[in-house]
């Protein structure tokens, strides 16, 4: 059996061409669809053998097809199994209508569904492929399965979710386990789709991987195996100073917890050196607080532009507790250009002047990395947050070109884009990382991989995967100076 590359992420209409082109090389559809509904009906027995009935609930197409062969496979296992139809099964076509006339147990209409306990539901109506809101019929079927309280095994997506966007169309299933097939699709991974799929299985059914690798573009899953090649690894004849001196800019004397918290970060993640800039009044507050980070004072655009020109400094980090306005402005433009993170209120300090950003990371080739949330990427993209029908990923990559920078679009299902349209969609955050301070802290990390000479956009995927590492070792219950203390090499 084929090993599946755990980047692998394809979009339902590169699905679609990569099941053309598995035929159109001779390999024999029908048998796909076989091993599609036998991997299904294998999963439903392993995860539920105290099933007292499956019911399956198959659609008009190929998804269809592969829930009557799931029906069949529980049959000959022994399992009380009954099919029940959406639309007309005499209108079936093709392959599915050889695997409905296959199936031992004839279909019934929806209408006629009836569940009680001990049901488990094979949901076989759509797959990934759905781009229309679903059918009072099958918004009915949804909310009655949901209201039984009985468990859903989906085949390939939970019916109702769009497979692209990861959002619900109308209404959609809220699948226990989703069996999908060759490669998961953004929908898998975006919310709300990744907390209606529940646990996630692929299933290799026989694809070629070359097949696969043709037909994907360029969005793909957050996994170590797309960038843990570029990792520093320190080597015996490593210093601090090869490793990178990263600045990280405090707030006023009130507003110094974020800046620290990134700076700490950034030490923990690899940095050599890290110094946390500072003004007047914060001096005192951060010298009180700081022992392996450095202290400078910095109060204005000049000071700093004394201090790039007297030291040399890796890469920056700027917005964690700054404040907004004009001396935010007034920094990134003195940095003219050299690596920079730029978070939280040096976010939001462009927006209503967003070109000026640009324009200077578009004159000069250094890397830029912002890492908006929702709210601050509606700040500075507001023509994108309202674009009809667009995924979270396709707005990333808009942000991108936009701003020749890299997006960190930040949340559960954050969403790594550069301005070529390369995307990773990063899903091993725990919910617990949703806490004060824990984008501080990603901040620091991306400073300090780009203060190693590490590629942006490399450099922020890593950071990413990296924090939800760090969160998942701290527990539930984490704080962010405690994830702090989490960070560390990658594991496995």
């Amino acid at each position: 059996m084929t090993v599946l590359p755990e980047t692998l992420l394809l979009t339902p209409a590169e699905m679609a061409a990569a099941d053309a082109a598995a035929a159109a090389s001779g390999i024999d559809t029908y048998g796909l669809m076989e091993k599609a509904g036998q991997a299904v009906a294998a999963s439903a027995l392993r995860h539920y053998p105290q099933a007292l009935r499956f019911v399956v609930l198959c659609g008009p197409g190929n998804n269809g097809g592969d829930g009557y062969i799931a029906a069949a496979g529980l049959i000959r296992a022994g399992a009380d199994t009954r099919v029940f139809a959406i639309g007309d099964p005499g209108r079936l076509t093709g392959d599915a209508r050889r695997a409905m006339e296959a199936c031992p147990v004839k279909p019934v209409a929806s209408s006629q569904l009836q569940l009680g306990p001990g049901d488990v539901v094979i949901d076989a109506i759509f797959g990934a492929g759905l781009a229309r809101p679903v059918s009072a019929e099958v918004e009915d079927l949804i909310f009655k399965v949901r209201n039984a309280g009985i468990p859903v095994v989906a085949v390939d997506l939970p019916s109702g979710l769009c497979g692209r966007r990861g959002a619900p169309l109308g209404a959609a299933f809220r699948a226990a386990r989703t069996v999908t097939f060759m490669a998961r699709k953004p929908g898998h991974l975006l919310m709300p789709g990744r907390s209606l799929c529940g646990d996630i299985e692929v299933c290799d059914i026989g694809i070629p991987l070359r097949i696969l690798r043709r037909a994907a573009g360029t969005v793909a899953a957050n996994h170590p195996d797309a960038w843990r090649h570029l990792l520093p690894t320190p080597d015996p004849a490593s210093h601090k100073y090869r490793r990178g001196h990263l600045g990280v800019f405090s707030g006023g004397a009130s507003h110094t917890g974020a800046a620290r918290l990134s700076a700490g970060a950034g030490l923990a993640a690899g940095a050599g050196l890290v110094t946390l800039a500072s003004p007047a009044d914060a001096m005192p507050v951060n010298a009180a607080q700081l022992t392996a980070v450095m202290l400078r004072e910095v109060e204005t655009a000049a000071a700093l532009k004394d201090w790039l020109a007297a030291s040399k400094l890796s890469a920056f980090v700027l917005g964690p507790g700054f404040g907004v306005g004009d001396k935010a402005r007034d920094f990134v433009l003195a940095l003219e250009g050299r690596p920079l993170v730029l978070d939280a209120d040096g976010i939001t300090s462009f927006r209503e002047q967003r070109n000026r950003l640009f324009d200077i990371y578009r004159a000069r080739e250094a890397p830029l990395v912002l890492t908006p949330h929702e709210g601050e990427f509606a700040r500075l993209f507001p023509d994108l947050v309202e674009a009809e029908g667009q995924s979270k990923f396709e707005k990333a990559v808009a942000a991108a070109r936009l701003a020749n920078a890299i997006i960190v679009y930040k949340g559960a299902d954050t969403v790594i884009a550069a301005p070529n349209g390369r995307t990773l969609i990063n899903d091993n955050a725990p919910p617990w990382l949703a806490t004060a301070g824990s984008g501080d802290v990603l901040a620091g990390i991306i400073g300090a991989l780009l203060a190693n000479g590490m590629p942006a956009f490399e450099a922020a995927a890593a950071a990413v995967y990296l924090h939800g590492e760090a969160a998942t070792r701290a527990g539930e219950g984490m704080t962010a100076e405690s994830l702090v203390q989490h960070i560390g090499p990658l594991s496995g």
